[in-house]
């Protein structure tokens, strides 16, 4: 299956198609896509920020993920994504975006 390329500013959800890790979706915006680590075919890593329910960062993370199963989100340039969650996230730290 052919996959589109990941690249910085995509605005993705994550969910059990992505990874079994995202037992709860997230919204994350890529920063970019780990190359130069090795991985099984199928799998990719990313560094992205996860996203909060206003769309804004609120951890930085690197994932492990299936590129086929990533859902990318379209937001207008230059425009706030807004995320519907049906759980709230623990508090973490603001990570400056």
């Amino acid at each position: 299956m052919s996959t589109r390329p990941i690249k910085a500013g995509d605005l993705l959800r994550l969910d059990r198609a992505a990874s079994v890790q995202f037992c709860r979706p997230i919204t994350v915006r890529v920063i970019r896509e780990i190359t130069d680590r090795q991985t099984f075919d199928g799998w990719a890593w990313i560094e992205v920020y996860e996203l909060d329910g206003r769309g804004d960062a609120v951890a930085k993370r690197e994932l492990f993920v299936q590129p086929a199963g990533l859902r990318w989100l379209n937001a207008r340039a230059g425009e706030r994504p807004t995320v519907s969650r049906s759980a709230p996230i623990a508090t973490r730290p603001r990570v400056p975006a």
